[in-house]
Order: C-alpha cells, then sequence, then structure tokens
C-alpha cells in the first residue's frame, strides 16, 4: 500500500514540475513576442495551481511519514520528493518572477532582438525535464549530464550581462529596460540552478557521492557515471 501512495506522490511531483517549466516557457515567451495574456495566464492561473501543488506534496509527504513510519529506502524516497517539491516550487516562482518582468518589458521598445533570453530558457527547461527524467529512471549518466550542462546557462548569462552593459553605458535611457532583463537572466540561471540540485540529488540517491558545493574534475564525473 505504502508503494502505491509514493507513486502517487511521485505522479504529482511529474505533474508539479511540467506546470512549473510550462510557466518559465510561457513568461519567457511573452517578451519576446510580447504577449500580455501569457503573463497573465502565468500569474492568475498557474501560480495559484503552484501554490496548490506545492502544499498537496509537502502534506502527503508528512503523512506518509506519520502513517507508515518508514525505514531506509521509503524514508529516503520520501525525503527526496520533499526537497525535489521544494526545489520546483521555487522553480515556479522564477517563472512568476520572470513574468513580471516581461509585462515591464512588453510595455516598452526593445533594446535589442532577444536571442540569448530564450536560449537560456530553453536549455533550463531542457536541464529540468532531464533531471526528472533522470530521478524518475534513476539514470547517474543523464544526471551528471545535467550538472556539467549548468556551465552552458551561465555562460549565457555572463554573454547577457556583457552585451547589455555596452547598451547602458552608451544610452543611459536603458538602464531601467537592461536591469529587467539582467532580472530575467538572473531567474533563468535559478531555474537551471535548480534542476542542477535535482541531479545532484538523483546522483547521491544512486552513489552515495554528495557533489553539491563540490567542483568535481570530468574525470571524476566520468567515474561516477
Amino acid at each position: 500500500m505504502h508503494e502505491e501512495k509514493l507513486e502517487e506522490i511521485k505522479d504529482k511531483l511529474f505533474a508539479f514540475s511540467a506546470l512549473a517549466s510550462s510557466m518559465v516557457e510561457k513568461a519567457t515567451r511573452a517578451i519576446v513576442t510580447k504577449d500580455e495574456a501569457l503573463v497573465k495566464e502565468v500569474i492568475e492561473v498557474d501560480e495559484p495551481m503552484a501554490n496548490e501543488f506545492d502544499h498537496t506534496i509537502e502534506r502527503e509527504t508528512i503523512n506518509f511519514i506519520a502513517l507508515y513510519q518508514p525505514e531506509a529506502r521509503a524514508l529516503r524516497n520520501v525525503y527526496m520528493y520533499a526537497k525535489i517539491g521544494t526545489d520546483v516550487e521555487r522553480l515556479a516562482d522564477h517563472g512568476v518572477n520572470i513574468a513580471r518582468s516581461a509585462s515591464y518589458l512588453i510595455a516598452r521598445p526593445d533594446i535589442k532582438p532577444y536571442i540569448d533570453i530564450p536560449r537560456m530558457s530553453a536549455e533550463a527547461q531542457k536541464m529540468l525535464a532531464d533531471a526528472m527524467t533522470a530521478f524518475s529512471t534513476q539514470d547517474t549518466r543523464l544526471a551528471i549530464d545535467v550538472v556539467e550542462h549548468d556551465d552552458i546557462v551561465d555562460n549565457l548569462s555572463q554573454q547577457v550581462f556583457r552585451e547589455l552593459l555596452t547598451y547602458m553605458m552608451a544610452d543611459p535611457s536603458t538602464i531601467d529596460r537592461a536591469l529587467q532583463i539582467l532580472h530575467v537572466s538572473g531567474n533563468l540561471e535559478r531555474v537551471a540552478d535548480l534542476a542542477t540540485n535535482i541531479a545532484e540529488d538523483v546522483v547521491f540517491a544512486n552513489t552515495g557521492r554528495i557533489i553539491r558545493h563540490h567542483r568535481l574534475s570530468k574525470e571524476e564525473l566520468d567515474k561516477l557515471r
């Protein structure tokens, strides 16, 4: 019976993750297409749904521990589910943050065409999808690929900063808009970081190796695969 309950919680986690990823995608697309309706959807429809998912998963994991008093593997699993639920909730919050910046940017002329922001969003969403797949299939190799992928988003973020700095120095009237874009970039970077957190938890669950806060060499990561 308790295995079925764990599967129910796991299914909710995947639905929550899909919603959070959709929020990030819609909020970013709203900036590029200047679609206020997408902003409204993220803030007025998706955010309440995300909050409900968060409360449900938290409640069900606590109830599971109280009801079944799990030991060893089952306890580790339910702890991991709760932890991933927290990461996904924070990820959804970043989607809302992006939507709020989108509302500001939509009402104003673009500083430049949006190229790297959509790329950052797509990369971060792929990292989340791969991290959740690694979690579902206990695929250490895929989880490590997600961890290594974080550098791509970080590099894009630095590129966005360098470009916007050039615009702000050349034309001070762009500063407010540029700061909002940097805010978006920072939120997308955090989405990638949270996907990395999930992947690192998968590596720990499968290998017992804590890789968070430790910059492993390529050779060390290869050994874990």
